[in-house]
């Protein structure tokens, strides 16, 4: 079992770090800081370089941790509520399947992360060699409700895009003489 709990870890934890990255860095063709905060800032995400740091910084921290078996429960809440934030966010409206842009992927990443938190990262790990043994139902609920409740509160953080108002002392009125 820690083999599959290894191979999984290593896998989907590296191409969040991948995701993050490009976020963070424009490694792998990602658009990076500047064109993350613009990108989150039209989703109503303020201000947009902080958010874009959190979004990049939660996919970047999160993967590693999964990927080596390191305070296993945290990096599973960073992946779950930045994944709910890119499913309400983005994916939603879509639909399920990724082919038409839908929330598949992010709802993949989320269930392995709430996954490894339940049931642990397996013996080749950090957590394991540190003598910290997660993965119950104890540390996958702590990770499930971490996720969510940050995850909701970063969401209901947006605020739409303004309008320019029009300021009324600047603009001249017409008569009619």
């Amino acid at each position: 079992m820690s083999i599959g709990l290894l191979v999984l870890r290593v896998v989907v934890g590296l191409l969040l770090v991948g995701h993050g990255t490009q976020k963070l860095f424009s490694w792998f063709g990602g658009g990076g800081l500047d064109g993350t905060a613009r990108s989150v800032e039209s989703l109503g995400y303020r201000p947009g370089r902080v958010m874009a740091i959190l979004s990049g910084g939660s996919e970047t921290l999160g993967g590693l941790s999964l990927a080596l078996g390191f305070l296993t429960p945290l990096g599973a809440a960073a992946i779950i509520g930045a994944m709910l934030n890119a499913i309400l966010a983005v994916h939603l409206p879509k639909g399920v399947w990724n082919t038409k842009g839908g929330f598949e992927f992010p709802l993949t990443n989320a269930t392995v992360a709430a996954a490894l938190a339940f049931t642990g990262p397996g013996r080749f790990s950090i957590d394991h060699a540190m003598g910290f043994e997660p993965g119950h139902v104890v540390s996958g609920s702590f990770a499930l409700l971490l996720g969510l409740v940050v995850g909701i509160i970063v969401f209901a953080s947006r605020r739409p895009q303004q309008e320019k108002a029009i300021n009324p002392t600047s603009t001249k009125q017409l008569r009619a003489d």
